[in-house]
């Protein structure tokens, strides 16, 4: 066990001072905030076992599959441990504030990742940049968080810049190979701020690219009964709903849409909620046919073998696979381990650099992504995305058209067919 003295050694480091190393015996305390308890808590569960995965492999707890990148064994830092330092943001900004606050002030950490909602992100990576820390966000895709020109925050996901276009060019190729018109639109989002700025996204794409908006509704956030809103989805009559919710929403407005008879030619759902592993296990049969854009899917292990061995660990840890939140996850705490053995310190300064000379080629991950580099915002722009759909309770890409592993159901089924 450590002593006081070399905790107290560690603890300054962990805030730019002391060693620029550290021995094989200390901690590399690392904070990560997600929705642990609330109405998120099952997601915020399979983040932090993704977390923790990731974790493991870097302490060689267990073996790391040839080729990914992880920091395994931290050579560069002597062997020494990564500690997860977890926090819970409940779902609310001002708490995810608090507890970043409490992880650098406190615990020491030398980094920060998270928190899976947008809204809660920016508030504590806010944080973050008043204390020069490193935050490293793995699964928040609203695309003002790396427009705000901060110097800490660095995100290896995605955007919505690229989701929402994606969407876009999707319909229009459907439409090709259909021969059917996609242009009537039914937004459908909730109202924090990834909703918002996707609703955003949503109208200047229709705009520009000639699709017709027939019903926008943005409905608050944990809301307890959406009986109204899909009345009026129903009565505008779109072939195409657009819909961002988390967990709670998805599934209630899947249960509403049944209740009411309401079946769209294709509901288009923006991740989250509607790619959670409870979504499926409360739903079932009704979660079937919805079309969501993703990150990740377990039927690309065939173009890298990387994500079934990976997956196969996830499974026999936490007994779920991988969905394209947890696979976010655990890809964020690897890029942050990777960038803190490169650094060879746990100085926040010298994270911040190797953050920023990060260069991990497509075979080092399990993502479906062409590898992950940062701009001078901090996004990587290496990132892509998949569209996929329900079919037989699994997640089955089909989208692009030349890596789909299956063809799509079309039009959605009524709720009488099925």
């Amino acid at each position: 066990m450590a002593t006081a003295a070399l905790l107290a050694t560690t603890a300054l480091t962990g805030l730019g001072f002391g060693m620029s190393s550290a021995r094989a015996e200390d901690e590399i305390r690392i904070g990560v905030i997600y929705p642990l308890t609330g109405a998120a808590a099952s997601t915020g569960v399979e983040l932090k076992a993704a977390a923790e995965l990731a974790a493991a492999m870097a302490n060689k707890e267990i073996a790391t599959p040839d080729g990914l990148v992880v920091g395994a064994g931290m050579p560069h830092l002597k062997g020494a441990k990564i500690k997860l330092i977890f926090g819970d943001h409940q779902g609310n900004p001002q708490v995810g504030a608090t507890e970043a606050e409490r992880l650098i002030t406190t615990e020491k950490v030398v980094a920060l990742t998270g928190a899976y909602f947008s809204n809660v992100t920016a508030t504590a990576s806010q944080v973050a940049e008043r204390y020069g820390v490193p935050f490293l966000n793995g699964e928040s895709s609203s695309a003002s968080l790396t427009q705000r020109k901060f110097k800490w925050f660095f995100r290896t996901t995605p955007h919505d810049d690229l989701f929402v276009t994606n969407f876009f060019t999707f319909l229009e190729e459907m439409e090709k190979k259909t021969g059917k018109e996609l242009r009537t639109l039914g937004l459908f989002n909730e109202n924090t701020l990834w909703g918002n700025e996707t609703t955003k996204l949503q109208v200047k794409l229709s705009d520009e690219r000639k699709f017709k908006i027939t019903e926008k509704i943005i409905y608050p956030a944990k809301t307890t009964q959406m009986t109204s809103e899909v009345q009026r989805l129903k009565a505008a009559n779109p072939a195409v709903i657009m819909q961002s919710s988390y967990l709670g929403d998805a599934i209630l407005s899947m249960k509403t849409y049944k209740e009411l008879g309401f079946s769209p030619s294709m509901l288009l759902a923006n991740d989250a909620g509607f790619n959670d592993s409870e979504f499926l296990k409360t739903l079932g049969k009704d979660g079937e046919y919805i079309i969501s854009r993703e990150v990740w899917a377990l039927d690309q292990a065939e173009r890298n073998p990387l994500i079934k061995k990976v997956n196969d660990l996830m499974r026999e840890r936490s007994g779920v696979n991988f969905n394209g939140n947890s696979a976010r996850a655990f890809t964020g705490i690897a890029v942050l381990a990777d960038a803190i053995d490169r650094a060879g310190s746990t100085k926040p300064e010298d994270i911040r650099k190797a953050l920023q000379e990060t260069n991990i080629p497509a075979s080092g991950l399990i993502m479906p992504w062409k590898g992950i580099k940062f701009d001078a915002s901090g996004q990587n722009e290496l990132g892509q995305g998949i569209i996929v759909q329900v079919q037989d309770g699994k997640y089955m890409t089909v989208w692009p058209f030349d890596v789909a592993t299956k063809d799509i159901v079309f039009p959605m089924p009524a709720w009488d067919k099925r």
